[in-house]
């Protein structure tokens, strides 16, 4: 089993940037909702921790609280390509590191991950008519899921 000692510090650091990465452009891709969406994140992570055991990759990452930076960019775009960016560093060390079913558990973690972001506010006024997820955090998370190779779930 492939776990955090299997890697250098930085290249650890990268590897939990992967999730916090997809919520954030998640939570970027529609206004609204920052607060709840900060706190599906740290529940997420809440929630893989009862899984322990299950992955001890996972188990390394969940132990550790999620670290959301915010990008210095100039659109809601550059901040996208940053966030794909960090998700394919972080998705290429695992790949080289871990076996090919701990990989899988990693993106999936993340692509469940952005989808509980997504669902984390109600869109339209005051939060009380709308959709659960918009059209805009729906395609986020398909286009995480294309770029991971995972299916994306249903929203």
């Amino acid at each position: 089993m492939t776990a955090k000692a299997d890697f250098s510090a930085d290249e650890w650091e990268t590897v939990l940037k992967g999730p916090p990465a997809a919520a954030l452009m998640i939570a970027s891709s529609q206004r609204g909702g920052t607060f709840r969406e900060s706190y599906s994140i740290a529940k997420g992570y809440a929630e893989a921790r009862k899984q322990h055991g299950a992955s001890q990759l996972l188990d390394d990452i969940v132990g550790e609280k999620p670290r959301m930076e915010r990008p210095h960019v100039k659109s809601v775009e550059e901040l996208k390509q940053d966030e794909l960016k960090q998700l394919r560093e972080s998705v290429s060390l695992v790949e080289q590191k871990a076996g090919a079913d701990e990989a899988a558990q990693y993106k999936q973690f993340i692509v469940e991950l952005a989808g509980r972001v997504a669902e984390a506010h109600r869109e339209g006024f005051l939060g009380f008519t709308g959709e659960r997820v918009s059209d805009a955090e729906r395609q986020a998370v398909n286009e995480i899921a294309d770029e991971l190779g995972v299916p994306a779930p249903s929203l």
